[in-house]
Protein backbone atom coordinates (compact mmCIF):
# COMPACT_ATOMS: atom_id res chain seq x y z
CA UNK A 1 0.00 0.00 0.00
CA UNK A 2 1.14 3.51 -0.61
CA UNK A 3 0.36 6.48 1.62
CA UNK A 4 -2.65 7.49 -0.45
CA UNK A 5 -4.37 4.11 0.06
CA UNK A 6 -3.29 3.34 3.62
CA UNK A 7 -6.06 3.70 6.17
CA UNK A 8 -5.69 6.58 8.59
CA UNK A 9 -4.42 5.49 12.00
CA UNK A 10 -7.11 4.99 14.58
CA UNK A 11 -6.83 7.04 17.75
CA UNK A 12 -8.51 5.56 20.82
CA UNK A 13 -11.10 7.85 22.39
CA UNK A 14 -11.82 7.65 26.11
CA UNK A 15 -15.02 9.13 27.53
CA UNK A 16 -14.68 9.89 31.24
CA UNK A 17 -16.39 11.94 33.89
CA UNK A 18 -15.69 14.22 36.79
CA UNK A 19 -18.66 13.11 38.91
CA UNK A 20 -19.37 15.69 41.58
CA UNK A 21 -21.72 15.87 44.52
CA UNK A 22 -21.45 18.99 46.62
CA UNK A 23 -17.76 19.87 46.87
CA UNK A 24 -16.52 16.28 46.39
CA UNK A 25 -15.51 14.31 43.30
CA UNK A 26 -15.66 10.58 42.61
CA UNK A 27 -12.34 8.98 41.63
CA UNK A 28 -11.02 5.48 41.15
CA UNK A 29 -8.04 4.96 43.49
CA UNK A 30 -5.34 2.45 42.68
CA UNK A 31 -2.28 1.66 44.77
CA UNK A 32 0.79 1.45 42.54
CA UNK A 33 4.40 0.61 43.46
CA UNK A 34 5.45 4.18 42.53
CA UNK A 35 2.58 5.87 44.39
CA UNK A 36 -1.16 6.30 44.37
CA UNK A 37 -2.99 6.67 41.06
CA UNK A 38 -6.40 8.31 40.76
CA UNK A 39 -8.52 8.11 37.64
CA UNK A 40 -11.68 9.74 36.39
CA UNK A 41 -14.20 6.93 35.80
CA UNK A 42 -14.73 6.06 32.15
CA UNK A 43 -13.38 4.02 29.31
CA UNK A 44 -12.82 3.59 25.61
CA UNK A 45 -15.48 3.96 22.96
CA UNK A 46 -16.40 0.80 21.09
CA UNK A 47 -16.29 0.95 17.27
CA UNK A 48 -19.18 3.07 15.94
CA UNK A 49 -20.35 3.92 19.50
CA UNK A 50 -21.58 7.45 20.16
CA UNK A 51 -19.81 9.35 22.96
CA UNK A 52 -22.88 9.80 25.23
CA UNK A 53 -23.68 6.09 24.94
CA UNK A 54 -20.09 5.10 25.72
CA UNK A 55 -19.97 7.34 28.77
CA UNK A 56 -23.31 6.00 30.03
CA UNK A 57 -22.17 2.41 29.45
CA UNK A 58 -18.83 2.90 31.20
CA UNK A 59 -20.32 4.63 34.25
CA UNK A 60 -22.92 1.88 34.55
CA UNK A 61 -20.28 -0.88 34.20
CA UNK A 62 -17.81 0.69 36.62
CA UNK A 63 -20.01 2.39 39.21
CA UNK A 64 -23.58 1.16 38.61
CA UNK A 65 -24.47 4.79 37.84
CA UNK A 66 -27.41 5.25 35.47
CA UNK A 67 -26.78 8.69 33.94
CA UNK A 68 -30.02 8.62 31.94
CA UNK A 69 -32.00 8.91 35.20
CA UNK A 70 -30.09 11.97 36.46
CA UNK A 71 -31.74 15.40 36.55
CA UNK A 72 -28.75 16.90 34.68
CA UNK A 73 -27.04 15.03 31.88
CA UNK A 74 -23.23 14.85 31.57
CA UNK A 75 -21.68 17.90 29.97
CA UNK A 76 -18.54 17.69 27.83
CA UNK A 77 -16.18 20.28 29.31
CA UNK A 78 -12.62 19.35 28.35
CA UNK A 79 -10.64 17.49 25.71
CA UNK A 80 -7.12 16.26 26.35
CA UNK A 81 -4.75 14.69 23.84
CA UNK A 82 -2.31 12.06 25.08
CA UNK A 83 0.82 10.82 23.34
CA UNK A 84 3.08 9.00 25.78
CA UNK A 85 5.29 5.94 26.04
CA UNK A 86 3.99 3.36 28.47
CA UNK A 87 6.39 1.44 30.71
CA UNK A 88 7.61 -1.69 29.00
CA UNK A 89 6.87 -0.40 25.50
CA UNK A 90 8.70 1.80 23.05
CA UNK A 91 5.62 2.38 20.89
CA UNK A 92 3.68 5.62 21.22
CA UNK A 93 0.48 5.36 23.27
CA UNK A 94 -2.12 7.71 21.80
CA UNK A 95 -5.51 8.56 23.24
CA UNK A 96 -8.01 11.42 23.21
CA UNK A 97 -9.82 12.01 26.52
CA UNK A 98 -13.31 13.54 26.45
CA UNK A 99 -13.85 14.77 29.99
CA UNK A 100 -17.43 15.35 31.07
CA UNK A 101 -18.82 16.84 34.26
CA UNK A 102 -21.71 15.04 35.91
CA UNK A 103 -23.42 16.57 38.92
CA UNK A 104 -25.36 14.06 40.99
CA UNK A 105 -27.74 14.37 43.94
CA UNK A 106 -26.63 13.02 47.32
CA UNK A 107 -29.20 10.20 47.25
CA UNK A 108 -27.72 8.93 43.97
CA UNK A 109 -24.19 9.05 45.38
CA UNK A 110 -25.19 6.61 48.10
CA UNK A 111 -26.40 4.06 45.53
CA UNK A 112 -23.11 4.00 43.59
CA UNK A 113 -20.53 1.23 43.88
CA UNK A 114 -17.71 1.64 46.38
CA UNK A 115 -15.33 -0.38 44.21
CA UNK A 116 -14.87 -0.48 40.46
CA UNK A 117 -17.29 -3.20 39.42
CA UNK A 118 -15.60 -4.20 36.16
CA UNK A 119 -12.04 -4.34 37.58
CA UNK A 120 -10.59 -7.72 38.51
CA UNK A 121 -9.00 -6.26 41.63
CA UNK A 122 -12.18 -4.46 42.77
CA UNK A 123 -10.32 -1.16 42.91
CA UNK A 124 -11.63 1.37 45.45
CA UNK A 125 -13.97 4.19 44.46
CA UNK A 126 -13.33 7.23 46.64
CA UNK A 127 -14.89 10.64 47.15
CA UNK A 128 -12.46 13.44 47.91
CA UNK A 129 -12.76 17.22 48.02
CA UNK A 130 -12.43 18.77 44.57
CA UNK A 131 -9.67 21.02 45.95
CA UNK A 132 -7.64 17.93 46.91
CA UNK A 133 -8.28 16.27 43.54
CA UNK A 134 -6.43 19.08 41.79
CA UNK A 135 -3.19 17.94 43.48
CA UNK A 136 -3.34 14.11 43.22
CA UNK A 137 -1.71 12.00 40.50
CA UNK A 138 -4.75 11.97 38.20
CA UNK A 139 -5.47 10.21 34.91
CA UNK A 140 -6.17 11.92 32.66
CA UNK A 141 -4.04 14.82 33.86
CA UNK A 142 -6.94 17.22 34.33
CA UNK A 143 -6.19 18.41 37.86
CA UNK A 144 -5.83 22.08 36.98
CA UNK A 145 -9.10 22.03 35.03
CA UNK A 146 -10.90 20.64 38.07
CA UNK A 147 -10.25 23.94 39.86
CA UNK A 148 -13.00 25.37 37.66
CA UNK A 149 -15.55 23.03 39.26
CA UNK A 150 -15.62 25.20 42.36
CA UNK A 151 -16.99 28.00 40.16
CA UNK A 152 -19.02 25.89 37.78
CA UNK A 153 -21.59 28.64 37.23
CA UNK A 154 -19.20 29.88 34.56
CA UNK A 155 -18.30 27.70 31.56
CA UNK A 156 -14.78 26.28 31.38
CA UNK A 157 -12.28 28.88 30.23
CA UNK A 158 -10.48 26.49 27.86
CA UNK A 159 -11.95 23.30 26.50
CA UNK A 160 -8.60 22.00 25.20
CA UNK A 161 -6.34 21.01 28.07
CA UNK A 162 -2.56 20.85 27.77
CA UNK A 163 -1.54 17.53 26.20
CA UNK A 164 -0.33 14.57 28.21
CA UNK A 165 3.24 13.74 27.15
CA UNK A 166 6.24 11.91 28.56
CA UNK A 167 7.48 15.29 29.79
CA UNK A 168 4.25 16.14 31.64
CA UNK A 169 3.06 12.76 32.96
CA UNK A 170 4.66 9.85 34.80
CA UNK A 171 2.99 6.46 34.53
CA UNK A 172 2.44 4.68 37.83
Amino acid sequence: MNEATEPAPTIAVRACAAIVEGNEICLIHRYRPDGDQYSLPGGLLHPNEEVPNALARELKEELDLNVTSLPDQPKLCWVQDQTTTRPGSNRPFRRIHLIHVVSIPRDVRHTMATCELDADDRTRVVWIPVAKATAVHLYPAAGEALRQLANFAAPPSHMMLPPITDQTYDWR
